[in-house]
């Protein structure tokens, strides 16, 4: 029989059967992936995004549509992973506002929530590009809404919507030239018609089990208790689930049970933060608002932790600073820089391992500063630091740094005498003075910029564009530093990579000063895998 509705337990099938079908054919959209380079990939990232989204939808105890599309938006949002994962959680952000007071959807209102999916995902991409996700999910859309009163059966509703879609992909390299050089289709759109395939498998029994693995971003930080008087002795933190919540409201009638207080959240969901003498009180308020979850209550005079859930481990809490910082890198030598450089957090990831909005957001919150700094080092997180900022009350500014080289300049232009805004203004002067020279290898066979590239070629790339190709790494890396030299250099920084020999790398060095000698060179351990070597040109 066909259905003309769908209810929450159908929704959930659908969402959980969306994450199998991408999860199976991840590596088909990662081999879409335009940019030859290793890196995260746009299925892996759609891939890890949905199984956040998933989970929370598997543990959603509701059972409307609403319930159930909430637990989707929310679960997206703090797992989403690379630009295609944030696009991705504000798709389902979108689609959630269109099931609002929903027990079950018509087509009608399926429909209208595919279409406000697409609207709250193009709202938040500053500068929209069609050939993208974003087209295929706005074709969705408004195809969806054009047929929506036609249609007679849900099933029959996604099989057009789906025929449609792949058309549109079809033609995204005719809006992409990268995508037209390269001979493929858009990688998200892609993902995206295999996340509503999935919808469509769930509907008609299709369903399919497939084991997921998430990879986890170890975070470095430190857990060190201060030995103080301590007035309010329980650390209390828990997670509201709920609808309407005020926080402003809920802050005021928890204000005055503690100190430390901290409540940062939306409608939807509230995470809260006090240390007070009547934690059983402070739950009572919360569980006036919803479901309460992550539950943990610390008797810090005694440093005995009653976990209810694995949680971080608590601190006694410091006086705020004024700065703090955050920086994303891979590599012993460039986390150890990083130390040196004085920033309090360094998130383990970059090149195929793009950290998640809840990872960047953990890391804000063990921050005690008044304005934290956040350094993505790669153009793959600038969207997820900017939605981790977001969800914080902190004041959290994004310095939208796509390097290494550009992570530390920033961090280097950094004044504690001055205000957060001159600190960016000085911090985004440096980035622009800096210019990143990257020396990796090819993942596939593929064409970009007229240059025929072939797996596992040795890549030398100027600021993200491919300028040397070859198939030795020193030749390529002389090759790249050489011609990225102009009479207004000034200092020239090598980090070398796990792979190559400080001995190489100061050969290296070597030949480049036999050039100009009038250059600084400076060579570092990076340590970083993937790539042979970074440089740095001021």
């Amino acid at each position: 029989m066909k259905a003309k509705y769908i209810d929450g337990v159908q929704l959930r099938k659908m969402i959980i059967q969306g994450k199998n079908s991408l999860e199976a054919n991840k590596s088909t959209v990662d081999s879409l992936n335009v940019f030859p380079v290793p890196d995260g990939d746009t299925g892996t990232n759609m891939s890890l995004t949905m199984a956040a989204a998933a989970r929370e939808v598997q543990s959603a105890k509701g059972e409307s549509v609403e319930d159930i599309a909430e637990a989707a938006a929310n679960g997206s949002l703090m797992g989403a992973r690379g630009n295609s994962g944030v696009i991705l959680s504000q798709l389902f952000r979108g689609f959630a506002k269109g099931c609002k007071g929903k027990e079950k959807l018509s087509i009608t209102d399926l429909a209208m929530a595919f279409k406000g999916a697409s609207d709250t995902a193009y709202k938040a991409v500053m500068k929209p590009i069609e050939g993208t996700i974003l087209t295929v999910a706005r074709e969705i859309g408004e195809k969806a809404v054009e047929i929506s009163k036609r249609e007679e059966s849900i099933e029959s509703f996604l099989e057009t919507i789906i025929v449609h879609a792949e058309r549109v992909l079809d033609k995204t390299p005719d809006m992409l030239k990268v995508l037209k050089q390269a001979g493929v289709v858009d990688a998200g759109g892609k993902g995206l018609i295999f996340i509503i395939k999935g919808f469509y498998e769930a509907l008609t029994d299709r369903e399919t089990v497939v084991e997921s693995v998430e990879v986890v971003q170890p975070i470095l930080h430190d857990t060190n208790m201060e030995n103080e008087e301590i007035t309010f002795g329980y650390c209390t933190e828990f997670i509201i689930k709920g609808k309407n919540i005020h926080i402003d409201q809920f802050k005021t009638s928890i204000g005055d049970y503690g100190d430390c207080m901290l409540v940062v959240g939306d409608e939807n969901i509230a995470k809260v933060h006090i240390h007070t003498n009547n934690p059983g009180e402070v739950i009572e308020k919360g569980l006036k608002l919803g479901e309460l979850i992550n539950i943990k209550i610390d008797n810090m005079r005694h440093q005995h932790q009653n976990r209810i859930f694995e949680s971080e481990a608590s601190q006694e809490p410091k006086d705020l600073k004024e700065y703090g910082m955050i920086a994303v890198t891979m590599g012993k030598g460039l986390t150890d820089i990083f130390k040196d450089l004085n920033v309090d957090e360094i998130i383990t990831g970059g090149q195929t391992m793009n950290p998640s909005t809840e990872d960047i957001k953990k890391a804000i919150d063990r921050i005690d500063a008044k304005n934290i700094f956040v350094f993505p080092n790669n153009s793959n997180i600038i969207m997820a630091a900017n939605q981790a900022k977001e969800l914080s009350d902190k004041n959290i500014i994004v310095i939208p740094t796509k390097t290494v080289p550009q992570g530390i300049a920033a961090v280097l232009a950094f004044n504690a005498d001055e205000s957060s805004e001159s600190n960016a203004e000085l911090m985004l002067r440096a980035i622009k003075n800096v210019t990143t020279g990257q020396v990796t290898y090819s993942v596939r066979n593929t064409q970009f910029n007229d240059i025929e590239i072939k797996k596992d070629d040795i890549l030398g790339m100027q600021d993200g564009d491919i300028k040397q190709v070859g198939v030795d790494v020193d030749e390529v890396s002389y090759l790249l530093l050489k011609n990225m030299i102009s009479e207004d250099t000034e200092m020239i920084t090598i980090f070398y990579g796990e792979d190559i020999s400080i001995e190489k790398a100061q050969e290296l060095a070597d030949k480049i000063a036999e050039l100009r000698n009038d250059i600084d060179i400076e060579v570092y351990f990076g340590g970083q895998p993937l790539y042979y070597y970074i440089f740095s040109i001021e």
